[in-house]
């Protein structure tokens, strides 16, 4: 195998080890040594390509991360043309939340779940999580004004607060759904926010 591609896997394997390990078991309660045995890596092939698990957090948030916000709720609202606004945005949302497994209910948001363990105490993360929600929080902005646009949205709705709350309603139903059993709460928060939606349309 060519050493380039080979480094790209490694570099790659590294990641999404990591990524699934920060997810199940938490950023501060997974050390290096857990990683290079779960990726069967030698101490020197993986030191090779990352020199700490500061910047392994760091490539998992700008790499993985940033890739699911992206595919989940920027491409959708980039890419589509012939959807209303608020049919989009009601679809968007509420897709997600119907289609998780049970263990992405168990385990909530992977951001989410990395903001509230260390975006406030570990400054090198804090900008990368931080660009994650602005670049969510950017697209759902333009596309409510948008929808303002087409008259699909009440001109008088405050869109950088309508876009607040559908951020952070979802975000925080994923969180709280995590010390429950069932899927009562998910049920509870697509009522709220196909209501929130009908609210703001025309």
């Amino acid at each position: 195998m060519d050493q380039k591609i080979k480094s790209l896997t490694t570099q790659k394997l590294i990641l999404e080890t990591s990524f699934q390990m920060f997810y199940e078991n938490g950023f501060n309660h997974t050390s290096i040594p857990d990683i290079m045995k779960k990726t069967n890596l030698t101490k020197g092939a993986f030191y090779h390509h990352f020199k700490n698990k500061l910047e392994i957090g760091k490539k998992v948030i700008e790499n993985i991360l940033s890739q699911r916000i992206y595919d989940g709720f920027i491409a959708p609202l980039k890419e589509q043309n012939t959807q209303k606004i608020p049919d989009l945005l009601y679809s968007i949302f509420t897709e997600r939340i119907n289609n998780f497994s049970e263990k992405e209910k168990e385990l909530g948001c992977p951001a989410n779940n990395l903001i509230n363990e260390i975006g406030c105490s570990i400054n090198d993360f804090r900008l990368p999580l931080r660009k994650l929600m602005d670049d969510w929080y950017k697209i759902l902005l333009e596309t409510i004004e948008k929808g303002k646009e087409k008259n699909e949205i009440k001109s008088d709705v405050d869109s950088a607060a309508a876009a607040t709350l559908l951020i952070c309603s979802f975000e925080g139903t994923r969180g709280i759904r995590k010390v429950y059993d069932d899927d009562k709460l998910f049920n509870n928060y697509l009522n709220s926010v196909k209501s929130f939606i009908k609210s703001i349309s025309k």
